[in-house]
């Protein structure tokens, strides 16, 4: 008996100094506050749909009288009902809970109090060793000698997980309701207080009914608890909670990955949470993978990028599987268009006077050693201007180029974007020359806006989590690349393409314009057009450059093309082709106002056109940067034969 006294008061006593111990080694409660994962990011659609999060999400830290009364009560109800009255451990649930073990026969009740569980999650590992157990015990004990009651039960709020990467009441609010905890109905204080005890189990995004059964229980137990009124939890009915729209899966990840790369240049550096909106559109995103899931031949890969008429990337898929390869086709391959590239010639062609009801021969071409084919092996005769674009010819292509000359076509391209080196031999008017998806595409919509260029963009705003804003975007650049009557008869050449020519299967039963491009062999299949305010390019082939059978821009391209815009456009009114426009007499010359520059002098001269480097160019901080880093693959070949 004595033994067992002096065993006990040594116990007591080991008890104690442990604790001191741990007191004075425990942080101030400002430096508790502290995010200790690094910092979270998450990026957010059109609609507030939260397209993916990175990093573990704090969301804004609440003070204890921030927090609502129902979440406050809620938690202790459900984790800890005697929380105000127990030193750290709690004795009576220590009792309860091995009383109950012991006649179940296994572990089922735990007995952790809040503050014990506030010590697991910031001191401790997830081991189940009695010494961990000891340790949880003495620092709960500590815990609760160095900080009071209220600001406890602050840390625990704000620091406990409720599964999806959420710390704290306000990244669950955040990622479950899509608003702050500030305010908080009991419905939703229920079905956060129920996380806790399996984040996995019962987070809604993984199971929502299960959520909302979990709930009904928790209210249940704040009424036993004298939490809240009989007549309270009657009116309170977790089946009516909506939950905000999850992350979507790992196809948004392309365009994410560009947005992540953008964020070191839009804003200074903090480790504060950030969230970060964004122009895609989830419905249209996700209409974009299934098209180029749909259509993409087998053992080939797919890209698309969809832009508003203001600029901003409504979609964006850089491959058929993310997970399989998170290289980005529709940002960085570097691929031929093939006759999609004929439409800077043909561009550079009408700014120099050139009419749409002209005629030229279709007839055999040799330039130097080099005779261009048509994609069925033979020749029409005379035929316009029109005909020829509609039908994608390659001999008239080819002549109109070397009429205007094949410096004034990569200078054409030039202006409306592309970055990449311009080949300026014969082959050139048939797409020698490599580009990638989302330069062709700018260029198509800038024709689509009456000539004048909207910088794509992608990021319209970002804040932290304390909701400080530390970008928004103002007004987007602009500049006139081509007259707008240039725009409206290259509107009229393109959709002559679709009502009657080669890109026929894009078509959508409403006013569209595009155009095809196929590459030799059939290693690149293109299709880029635009319709009611939507400009929208396609791209097929395999990234090893080897040929896919049947590939054509016309085929697998164009439909994929037609499915997706017939979604994602098909709840708006149609809208006419601007395909006709008055000339005043200001169509535009190749100076430097065509080319968006101020050169505060006069023109070039005639003959010498301006240098390259003096170009406009999309934004370097988004678009160049990760043409840099990311080399593309050159494909072989350089005399494609385009259908």
């Amino acid at each position: 008996m004595k033994a067992g006294l002096v065993i006990g008061l040594a116990g007591i006593i080991a008890l104690a100094v442990a604790v001191a111990i741990a007191y004075q080694s425990l942080p101030g409660f400002d430096e508790m506050k502290r995010s200790p994962n690094g910092q979270s990011v998450e990026i957010r659609g059109d609609d507030g749909t939260v397209l993916a999060s990175f990093g573990p999400s704090y969301g804004e830290w609440l003070s204890y009288p921030e927090i609502p009364a129902t979440m406050k009560n809620a938690m202790i109800a459900v984790e800890d009902r005697r929380y105000w009255y127990h030193p750290g451990i709690d004795p009576i649930g220590i009792a309860r809970s091995f009383v109950v073990n012991a006649m179940r026969g296994n572990k089922a009740q735990g007995a952790s109090t809040i503050t014990q569980q506030l010590a697991r999650n910031l001191f401790l590992t997830a081991s189940k060793e009695y010494t961990r157990k000891l340790r949880e015990v003495v620092l709960a004990l500590a815990i609760e000698r160095k900080y009071s009651k209220e600001a406890i039960l602050e840390l625990y709020l704000n620091r406990v997980y409720f599964g999806g990467g959420a710390y704290g009441i306000d990244a669950a609010a955040r990622k479950f309701y899509g608003h702050s905890a500030r305010r908080m109905s009991i419905e939703e204080a229920a079905i956060i207080a129920g996380l806790v005890k399996a984040p996995s189990r019962f987070s809604p995004s993984a199971d929502a009914e299960a959520a909302r059964k979990r709930a009904a229980t928790v209210i249940d137990v704040m009424v036993d608890a004298g939490s809240i009124t009989p007549e309270e939890a009657a009116a309170a009915d977790p089946r009516l909670v909506q939950f905000a729209p999850q992350a979507r899966p790992a196809g948004v990840r392309y365009f994410t990955d560009w947005v992540l790369a953008e964020l070191e240049s839009l804003t200074d550096e903090t480790n504060e949470p950030l969230l970060v909106e964004t122009t895609l559109n989830a419905k249209a995103q996700a209409f974009a993978e299934a098209a180029i899931r749909a259509e993409t031949p087998k053992g080939a890969q797919g890209a698309l990028v969809a832009l508003a008429r203001d600029g901003g990337v409504k979609a964006m898929v850089g491959g058929t599987d993310y997970v399989r390869s998170n290289y980005n086709r529709a940002m960085t391959a570097r691929r031929q268009p093939g006759s999609a590239f004929k439409f800077f010639v043909y561009a550079a062609a009408l700014e120099q006077g050139v009419k749409l009801d002209d005629i030229y021969e279709d007839k055999p071409i040799t330039i130097g050693n080099w005779s261009p084919k048509n994609n069925n092996n033979s020749f029409a005769g005379p035929v316009t201007v029109r005909q020829a674009f509609a039908q994608s010819i390659n001999t008239v292509a080819v002549e109109i180029a070397q009429q205007v000359g094949f410096d004034t076509v990569a200078e054409m391209a030039r202006r409306f974007g592309i970055t990449t080196p311009v080949d300026r031999q014969p082959a050139m008017a048939l797409g020698s020359s490599v580009v990638t998806l989302f330069e062709m595409t700018n260029a198509y919509a800038t024709v689509a806006n009456g000539g004048l260029e909207n910088a794509p963009y992608a990021i319209t705003r970002i804040s932290t989590g304390s909701g400080r804003v530390l970008f928004n975007r103002a007004a987007g650049d602009t500049r006139q690349v081509v007259a707008p009557v240039v725009a409206a008869q290259m509107t009229q050449l393109m959709q002559a393409a679709v009502e009657e020519g080669t890109a026929r299967a894009a078509r959508i039963g409403r006013p569209l314009a595009g155009k095809t491009g196929t590459t030799s062999s059939n290693k690149d299949g293109w299709f880029i057009g635009f319709s009611s305010g939507v400009t929208t390019g396609v791209w097929m082939g395999r990234d090893d450059n080897a040929a896919v059978r049947g590939l054509a821009g016309g085929r697998a391209p164009a439909r994929a093309f037609a499915q997706f815009m017939a979604r994602a456009v098909g709840g708006t009114p149609p809208e006419p082709l601007v395909t006709d426009v008055v000339e005043d007499g200001a169509m535009l010359e190749p100076d430097a106002q065509s080319y968006g520059i101020d050169m505060g002098e006069a023109p070039p001269v005639e003959g010498e056109p301006p240098p390259m480097e003096d170009s406009p160019r999309l934004d370097q901080n988004w678009l160049d940067k990760t043409l840099q880093e990311k080399s593309g693959t050159e494909p072989a070949g350089k005399q494609p034969q385009p259908g």
